[in-house]
């Protein structure tokens, strides 16, 4: 026998709202799972300070401009730009010898827009 809880709208002491019954997943599952991706992506600090190398590169950022900043290597930082490229963050193209890597815009406004809708 399945027993039903009536939610009401309560207030605590301070005035914040319990049981809010307008509460609901803004993200489905699905794509929680892929943003969590994401996140896991730019979690290390070597991805967060490529990405910014990246996007201070006035629309593209060759390898060789991202290497000379880090005491890592060709073979790690290739990993790790492999590792935003995964993750939808970056598009890289071969130019010669080197690689221009570019920030994929569309990824990057939704995940601001996904951290814009946390607040506290």
């Amino acid at each position: 026998m399945e027993v039903l809880i009536p939610i009401t709208d309560q207030t605590t002491a301070s005035g914040r709202r319990t049981c809010d019954p307008n509460l609901h997943l803004r993200l489905a599952s699905d794509d929680a799972e892929a943003w969590a991706g994401v996140f896991k992506a730019i979690s290390h600090p070597v991805r967060l300070q490529i990405l910014d190398l990246i996007s201070q590169g006035e629309g593209e950022t060759c390898a060789c401009d991202i290497e000379r900043h880090f005491d890592l290597t060709q073979p790690t930082i290739s990993h790790h730009l492999k590792v935003l490229r995964d993750a939808g963050l970056i598009s890289s193209e071969s130019r010669g010898v080197w690689v221009h890597h570019r920030m994929n815009a569309s990824a990057l406004t939704a995940l601001q827009a996904i951290i814009g809708n946390i607040r506290p």
